[in-house]
């Protein structure tokens, strides 16, 4: 007996039909072009459009859109894309799940860097910009960094740095540090509770790629939300995201 067919999800295929009715025309088409081919209206298709263009999946110039650098990177295999593209469905999806502001951050001497950033859509909410940097010690990416540092590295980062105090609660020691990269080591995850701006909870976790220590994936949240419940499907949810890169 065969089994029901599964109807077609229309959204998606509306989606598909766009790229491909502009992957179809080298030279590019316009929005009333599309629209009249394929039948969508104008006012539905200017979202769809904008949002492809987001992602960069079409690019526009001037009023044409073409095919853009998006439908190439998901022909690359893993390895050929930059770090970057790499990890920014990751930290969109950890962004949809949890609504709470996510981020990718590296290392950059002995600071850290926010490489790839998504914002909660919620009011009360902790903004990252791509590219902000703050001093190591006092997030909780900051912290998973230091944890993966060699003892070697670890001495020279003690030695070569003074480390400010933020807020109250900030851990700036040598020995408070070499307690909380202990707890990182043996907890696999990283929680800095409001160590670098009142107010906020940063939870991070280690992502390495082929067994390499890349970055960290992290998760800001108002301190009045981050209870024991939202905490767990933090944890959760950033242990997805750091095994899928393996």
């Amino acid at each position: 007996m065969n089994a029901p067919a599964v109807p077609p999800v229309k959204s998606a295929l509306r989606t598909l039909d766009v790229i491909e009715f502009v992957v179809a025309h080298r030279q590019g088409v316009v929005a009333q072009e599309i629209a009249g081919a394929l039948g969508i209206p104008v006012s539905s298709l200017s979202y769809l459009l904008t949002t492809l263009a987001d992602r960069g999946y079409l690019v526009r110039e001037g009023r044409r859109y073409l095919p853009g650098p998006g439908l190439e990177r998901l022909r690359a295999s893993p390895e050929a894309l930059p770090l970057a593209d790499r990890v920014a469905p990751l930290v969109r999806a950890l962004k949809g799940e949890l609504n709470e502001t996510a981020s990718f951050m590296v290392q950059r001497g002995w600071e850290v860097e926010a490489l790839v950033t998504e914002a909660s859509d919620q009011a009360l909410r902790y903004a990252v910009d791509p590219g902000t940097r703050r001093p190591l010690h006092a997030l909780a990416a900051g912290k998973v960094i230091l944890a993966a540092l060699t003892p070697n590295e670890l001495a020279r980062y003690f030695a070569e740095t003074t480390r400010a105090v933020f807020t109250p609660a900030t851990r700036t020691s040598e020995a408070d540090l070499t307690d909380d990269i202990a707890r990182i080591s043996a907890d696999g995850m990283a929680v800095a509770r409001e160590e670098a701006t009142v107010g906020i909870v940063g939870t991070a976790v280690p992502a390495r790629i082929d067994g390499q220590f890349v970055g960290a994936f992290s998760v800001a949240i108002p301190a009045v939300r981050f209870d024991t419940a939202l905490e767990a499907r933090v944890r959760q949810a950033l242990l997805r995201a750091a095994a899928a890169q393996g």
